[in-house]
């Protein structure tokens, strides 16, 4: 934790951006701002002595993690998140569907053994959306390296029923610096003065390939055809990480139509390098693998968990404050920082805003997101069906009554501040919400944005929409998308700490007189 003398500096760089940045905004907004302190306490007081964060992260993860999109595991999770959302007072929660995603797919058992020449256990998983083995199948071990369509010649004939090790061997090194880290005052200090993102900051444009991006994509496509007809068992990569961490994607076809042929397994650095090796001396490998996975097709779509806290103000409760998270996963974890984290604190800022008995004038709603990991498909279909369709040209009632939006999605990291994706108007608003939390270490404004993160989907179509700037502790060094994201990898003061800061941001945004300053309309 930050101490309070280190975080009031009066000559830092930060300040004297952040004074310049308040004045250029609405000097006079600052002023005018209100924050009932009172209020903060008492969230303060229900989020830190009575919280429940970890308990519903607990049973997002321990119980059913991994929540990968149209899986039976995150409808689960789903209608769990429904029946507490209720319980604590929300109205209208539901599971809203959206789609069509695709089918759904869960690996229900894995094994893998190297039995020649000496026998062991391989750390692996499976890619998401590709088949399972029939039964166990046991085959020897080749390294196939494909660079063009060319080599494939060389390879003809040769794969039937073996396991092909695609890719190289990773390179490793020890570990001398930490694997979690905090932002450090310097850092902060670099953010506070970030340029400000052009007007199209964050939104989605057109993706422009490269030759060579799509020249590379065919020639994956092919391989994968050329696997499958010369009866390739199973294909094997070397997954990023090390020390056993294993991070994970997928690599199948979620159309029905299309589905991918070969299974695919993701091996741990270390156990893949040990098997290249061994083949590098001309000594045959054996494996035996066996893989269990499921298709869902019955229903291809999937779906959004919303509940809502109802507005008190006669004029007021027409307008919507929202807070969000993505709800879904990857599969070889539990999901626990990505992102039962996010999901598990905006639950626990309103049932902390429920319990404090604190009025709100607008209505709160809460969006906990699937399709995410795939492109934030959910939240961008909640956007289009209730806000503003962008290729129809369509804005929606609802939009003009819209006051913020607050997305959660960087891991179990403590809460320092928010990005304010270019949104300058807001700066001088939300350093009077953060002055109650500087003690706590939450103090930077940064003008820029963070990427692929659902507040996306609402800044897209005009909307105001933010996430916090999060401390990464172990997020990208081995949580993220990895075997190693789970609960114990939670911080639980950190949690404790989100969601008062997000609960108290809701609140504040909830019963100021005005809705909060939005961008300039993107253009449709």
């Amino acid at each position: 934790m930050i101490s309070v003398a280190s975080v009031r500096r009066p000559a830092s760089r930060y300040w004297r951006a952040a004074s310049l940045i308040a004045f250029i905004a609405a000097g006079p907004i600052a002023a005018q701002e209100k924050v009932d302190l009172a209020a903060i306490d008492r969230i303060k007081d229900e989020g830190f002595q009575r919280s429940q964060v970890m308990e519903t992260a607990s049973w997002l993860t321990d119980v059913y993690g991994a929540r990968l999109t149209g899986s039976p595991a995150i409808r689960n999770a789903g209608d769990w998140a429904v029946r507490k959302l209720t319980e604590w007072g929300l109205v209208g929660a539901k599971l809203e569907p959206w789609g069509p995603f695709g089918r759904g797919w869960s690996n229900d058992y894995l094994s893998v053994q190297v039995v020649a020449p000496t026998s062991y256990p391989v750390i692996a998983y499976a890619a998401a959306w590709t088949p399972g083995t029939a039964g166990p199948v046991t085959g020897d071990v080749v390294r196939v390296q494909v660079d063009s369509a060319a080599d494939f010649a060389k390879y003809r004939g040769k794969l039937k029923g073996r396991f092909a090790l695609i890719t190289s061997g990773a390179r490793l090194a020890a570990h001398f610096a930490p694997d979690g880290k905090r932002f450090t005052e310097e850092e902060l200090d670099r953010m506070a003065v970030a340029p400000v993102p052009d007007a199209a900051g964050g939104r989605p444009g057109q993706f422009q390939q490269s030759d060579a991006f799509r020249r590379m994509q065919e020639l994956a496509s092919q391989r994968a055809k050329f696997f499958a007809d010369e009866g390739v068992a199973a294909v094997m990569s070397v997954g990023r990480g090390d020390m056993g961490t294993v991070f994970t994607g997928g690599a199948g076809s979620r159309d029905p139509k299309a589905p991918t042929p070969t299974p695919s397994l993701i091996l741990a650095a270390e156990h893949y390098n040990r098997i290249l090796r061994t083949l590098e001396k001309d000594v045959p490998v054996r494996m035996e693998v066996n893989v269990k996975n499921t298709f869902y097709d019955q229903d291809l779509n999937s779906f959004n968990v919303v509940a809502e806290i109802p507005g008190s103000d006669p004029v007021l409760k027409d307008e919507l404050v929202m807070l969000g998270a993505h709800f879904d996963s990857w599969h070889a974890g539990t999901g626990a920082t990505d992102n039962a984290a996010g999901s598990a604190v905006m639950m626990e800022a309103v049932r902390i805003l429920k319990a404090a008995g604190l009025p709100l004038k607008r209505s709160v709603r809460i969006g906990l997101w699937s399709g995410e990991e795939q492109g934030l498909l959910g939240s961008r279909a909640y956007v289009k069906e209730h806000f503003a369709d962008v290729a129809a040209k369509d804005i929606k009632p609802d939009h003009q009554k819209f006051a913020g939006y607050f997305n959660l999605d960087n891991g179990t990291g403590k809460i320092r501040g928010v990005y304010l994706q270019g949104n300058m108007q807001v700066a001088p608003i939300f350093r009077e919400w953060m002055k109650p939390f500087e003690s706590l270490g939450m103090r930077t404004l940064t003008p820029a944005n963070t990427g692929g993160t659902d507040h996306l989907a609402f800044d897209a179509v005009g909307l105001p929409g933010w996430q916090f700037i999060q401390d990464d502790v172990e997020y990208g060094s081995r949580t993220h998308h990895s075997n190693m994201d789970v609960w114990d990898r939670l911080v639980a003061d950190d949690m404790k700490h989100n969601a008062v800061v997000v609960a108290a941001f809701v609140y504040l945004a909830a019963n100021r007189p005005e809705k909060l300053p939005r961008k300039a309309m993107p253009a449709m």
